[in-house]
């Protein structure tokens, strides 16, 4: 399977300032580092998850590749070619192959605007229809692809009008208008019930295996990632932890975090008492030396204090930033 998207060591580093106003108190340059040097690939027709909790730069990740927010450092190749030095210019030509659904569809609406006028938007910026027949045509496609049928009920509804999984289907119909090749999924169901979930999803594989699209798709539950996805990227503190096939990550799990993750699914076969990860999110603004989960971890050595894990291939497609299976 031929590679789509790769990333290497992709950082942003957000500056803060300490002060009333602003005014910064002090010389020393403080950065939140959101994300902190992570190199993954997306393969071609793959739906790969990015998964964490909150804080853990699921989100600035996406919105970086996609250089809603310029990055503070690391290369992002898209079908082999290095996109990060294009200008603004040169980068608007590809939003028609790179997509992004926002996490939250109540506020990625304009709710001045009908379903229509929403989905039309994308298309005419980015001057993909030749006449007004052929923008109703691609409306009318968008919105079947998303189960929203007859087309004609809805296209001069507004936001308001709309259930919330209605409302992701509209932002999902926005994005895959343009027909892109990649689409980043923010937390798609984040807002919405457990069956509405499962729908919009059902929505995403059924989109993205007609647009034979790659979807990366940035979420925390794993439940959900378990029944989606073909591979899995855990994220922790701005840094990717541990990479495999959804079967390896599952079954046989290297990093303690993922394995805290995954204990922590709820389960009707498994009774017990729920377990948690103990101890806090790290901070992104001061973070621990070593490793950065070292403080919550339960198989912490001494070493992890002051000595940064590298990634580790442990097995053939599964890759570990751990000191437990580092060799010396």
């Amino acid at each position: 399977m031929n590679e789509l998207l790769r990333v290497e060591e992709l950082k942003k580093w957000f500056p803060v300032r300490l002060g009333f106003m602003g005014t910064l108190l002090s010389k020393k340059s403080l950065f939140v580092r959101a994300v902190d040097g992570i190199s993954f690939d997306v393969k071609e027709q793959e739906i790969f998850g990015l998964v964490g909790e909150s804080g853990s730069g699921k989100t600035t990740t996406g919105r970086t590749i996609l250089r809603l927010t310029e990055p503070t450092g690391g290369k992002v190749f898209f079908k082999g070619k290095e996109v990060t030095h294009l200008s603004t210019r040169q980068f608007k030509h590809l939003r028609r192959e790179m997509q992004i659904i926002f996490q939250d569809p109540y506020e990625s609406l304009n709710p001045k605007m009908t379903v229509y006028d929403i989905i039309a938007e994308p298309l005419t910026v980015q001057g993909a229809v030749t006449d007004e027949r052929d923008l109703n045509q691609r409306i009318h496609q968008a919105l079947e692809d998303v189960q929203l049928v007859p087309p004609e009920e809805f296209l001069r509804r507004y936001p308001h009008e709309l259930s919330g999984g209605m409302k992701q289907r509209v932002c999902i119909a926005m994005a895959i208008s343009l027909r892109p090749q990649l689409i980043i999924a923010d937390e798609p169901t984040s807002a919405l019930d457990v069956v509405v979930q499962r729908q919009i999803m059902h929505t995403l594989r059924a989109v993205q295996e007609r647009l034979s699209a790659s979807v990366l798709l940035v979420g925390h539950d794993m439940g959900l990632m378990a029944q989606f996805v073909d591979r899995i990227g855990v994220m922790y503190g701005g840094r990717l932890v541990e990479v495999g096939s959804v079967g390896d990550i599952f079954k046989k799990p290297l990093h303690p975090y993922t394995q805290l993750l995954i204990s922590s699914i709820p389960s009707f076969e498994r009774k017990g008492d729920f377990r948690g990860i103990p101890g806090q999110p790290v901070s992104l603004l001061n973070p621990p030396t070593g490793c950065l989960f070292h403080p919550r971890c339960p198989k912490v050595m001494d070493r992890c204090s002051s000595v940064v894990p590298q990634p580790i291939e442990v097995r053939p497609g599964q890759s570990v930033a751990c000191l437990l299976y580092a060799t010396s």
